[in-house]
């Protein structure tokens, strides 16, 4: 595969340009392109003509491209994302019905969530997610869910980095963030208010796979407002147990899924306030 001078790889270089492409940028300029993935204009026009010709971009007015049909319908043929979102559905909807506002489904990508789907309804309190869309994991409830339940080395990784501060409800000191993630492991769930947004409380809890480890988290979105934030944890857990014996995870008892996972130092009982 030819590389550029720097030892980038084409394909590098063309999966950097299709990352750009996101819910707050669907479409873009060459220029645009070539300026937020650092490579030169030509390179970028050469790039970008190549990946129209294959149907991965379209061309709109003005100059622009976006992302292509084709890469939706590649992924869609074979995909854990798309398989993991027709299991949940159902489960989703009948949550949606129960709580009335947000539901939806991630799952860890690096050290942010991907969200796969989202139900709303209408008038439900504002909500920053999008599907295809990433947050980070630290501040979110599907986040905290899936970094419990990741192994020690990304823990470490999310624990001893700098942690952007969303809200003044945004847990970045690593010691409350390691008891807060031994909360998750020892109840369950988590309720995360106002840690990424000051409008939303999320309420999250796990959904497994066929060895029982954690795939992917599924949170609700409620009003911070709302006085009773853990009144949805119980429809939460039927739906992540639903859906987690759908993906084929053996059925064991609660408190064995409670404990099965990584553990870190100060994995004991202190409390953290939400």
């Amino acid at each position: 595969m030819a590389r550029s001078n720097a030892g980038e790889s084409v394909l590098s270089r063309a999966m950097r340009i299709l990352r750009l492409f996101t819910s707050g940028s669907p479409t873009l300029t060459v220029s645009e392109i070539a300026r937020r993935a650092g490579l030169p204009v030509a390179t970028a026009h050469r790039l970008v003509n190549e990946l129209v010709e294959l149907g991965a971009l379209d061309r709109v007015e003005g100059r622009q491209v976006r992302m292509g049909y084709q890469l939706w319908e590649l992924a869609s043929r074979s995909s854990r994302a798309l398989d993991l979102r027709e299991v949940a559905m159902p489960f989703m909807e009948d949550l949606q019905t129960v709580v009335r506002q947000h539901t939806q489904i991630g799952v860890l990508e690096g050290t942010d969530v991907l969200y796969l789907e989202r139900l709303s309804a209408r008038g439900a309190v504002q909500n920053i997610t999008t599907i295809a869309g990433r947050l980070p994991i630290h501040a979110t409830s599907a986040g905290l869910v899936l970094l419990a339940h990741s192994p020690l080395e990304l823990q470490e990784e999310v624990l001893s980095r700098p942690l952007h501060r969303y809200t003044p409800r945004t847990v970045t000191d690593p010691a409350q963030l390691r008891s807060l993630l031994a909360q998750v492991r020892r109840e369950g769930f988590v309720v995360a208010a106002q840690m990424i947004s000051q409008a939303g409380t999320g309420v999250a809890v796990p959904v497994r796979g066929e060895e029982g480890e954690v795939v992917a988290a599924l949170p609700v979105v409620i009003p911070a407002a709302d006085p009773h934030p853990r009144a949805p944890v119980p429809a939460l857990q039927a739906a992540g147990r639903g859906i987690s014996r759908a993906m084929g995870a053996p059925s064991v008892d609660e408190d064995v899924l409670r404990s099965h996972g990584p553990r870190l130092p100060g994995d004991g009982r202190q409390r953290l306030s939400h």
